[in-house]
């Protein structure tokens, strides 16, 4: 949400905004057949109604409790959101209602599939997911024809209600006939992933991680700078998250333990939430996270998390043992050579032209906002 008096802006793909707030984003909506208003790519929320689709991005991306969600309406329109003017990455996400007709004539699908980095088809795992098969085949087919770069993710939703056996069955199932359709069409090429998720835990979050972070160029790099960095600094695991939406942008090398990651998500909740109590300004001026941001907890079973402003959107978080930060001036150090690291990979980004649909990230701007709350010249 943009301060009082701060005009939205269209901004291109290379580029942040210049402004950072928590809280709710506007949400633009499109009747009838939606028209690209700008070069940003997209990523596509379908599936059949009430399937979820509105629920995960109201929890994801603004904040909203997951019970708030059960009151939400049935989608009846195409709703266009744009993450980028609080978030790291820089997308749209457009949200489908579930009877969507590819066959009627106003809906221009092939504009649609044409500017679209990533297509989510969202099935109840709690309903009869056979007429949900039917669309997500006839879905995915169709898009493919037009863009056969887009990435198709299938999330497997509402997996809560479902014992742990139930749900590694259903995802079998789903598997096994989504792809026996594409085989019959002839459709091989066609790659789908699959993904468990449910807003209420973290799986909805590590999932959409999955898909952002194919959508981001920069990745491999992201990934092997992580490796240099815990590799010379004694630390186990790290993150580099994008501080709103909780989303990873990337990750190290070894595998993501769930318990690791959310913990990392809850430090991240527990950091903003008190810098917003008691770092704000009398007056409520200032803001939550800045580049002076830094956290340390502490465990009782000899564990410390660390936090670590990256830029204005991104942290850095660690998990290590305790014996490995009593080096903190040697991980510091190198921080600060991982940091700086980053922003020239992004700097090196703005300069680069790359196609339309092909990147889901902006720039890091010099410009950095707050967590701790003291005063601060911002830079």
């Amino acid at each position: 949400m943009l301060p009082p008096g701060v005009p939205r802006k269209n901004r291109n793909h290379h580029s942040f905004p210049k402004d950072f707030g928590y809280g709710e984003e506007e949400e633009a909506d499109i009747e009838g057949s939606p028209t690209p208003s700008d070069s940003k790519p997209r990523i596509l929320l379908m599936g059949l109604r009430r399937s979820g689709k509105s629920s995960i991005q109201k929890v994801v991306f603004h904040k909203m409790s997951p019970n708030e969600t059960l009151f939400l309406e049935s989608t009846n329109k195409i709703y266009k959101d744009d993450i980028s003017s609080s978030s790291f990455v820089n997308f749209q996400i457009w949200d489908f209602p579930g009877q969507v007709d590819f066959f009627d004539p106003t809906f221009d699908y092939e504009m649609i599939f044409r500017g679209t980095g990533a297509l989510i088809f969202v099935i109840d795992a709690q309903d009869d997911y056979v007429e949900a098969l039917g669309r997500l085949h006839l879905t995915v087919s169709r898009a493919y024809r037009v863009n056969p770069e887009i990435n198709f993710e299938v999330f497997i939703h509402k997996v809560d209600g479902l014992s742990d056996d139930h749900k590694i069955e259903t995802q079998r199932d789903i598997h096994q006939r989504a792809n026996d359709d594409l085989a019959d069409a002839s459709l091989e090429k066609l790659h789908l992933s699959f993904y468990l998720t449910s807003i209420y835990d973290h799986s909805i979050f590590e999932a959409f991680s999955k898909v952002v972070q194919k959508l981001i160029p920069q990745l491999p790099t992201l990934e092997n700078l992580l490796n240099i960095f815990i590799s010379n600094s004694g630390i186990e695991k790290a993150f580099l998250f994008d501080v709103v939406s909780k989303i990873y942008i990337a990750t190290d090398s070894s595998p993501v333990d769930m318990q690791s990651y959310e913990l990392c998500c809850d430090m991240i909740d527990v950091v903003i939430d008190v810098s917003c109590i008691y770092g704000l300004r009398e007056d409520g001026s200032g803001s939550a996270y800045d580049k002076e941001s830094m956290a340390i907890i502490k465990l009782n079973n000899t564990t410390v998390l660390y936090l670590k402003e990256v830029t204005k959107f991104l942290a850095l978080v660690c998990i290590l043992r305790e014996e490995s930060f009593e080096r903190k001036g040697l991980i510091d150090y190198n921080f600060h050579c991982f940091r700086k690291a980053i922003h020239e990979v992004f700097e090196v980004g703005v300069s680069t032209p790359r196609p339309v649909g092909s990147q889901a990230v902006g720039s890091p701007c010099t410009k950095v906002v707050a967590l701790n709350g003291t005063p601060r010249n911002t830079v």
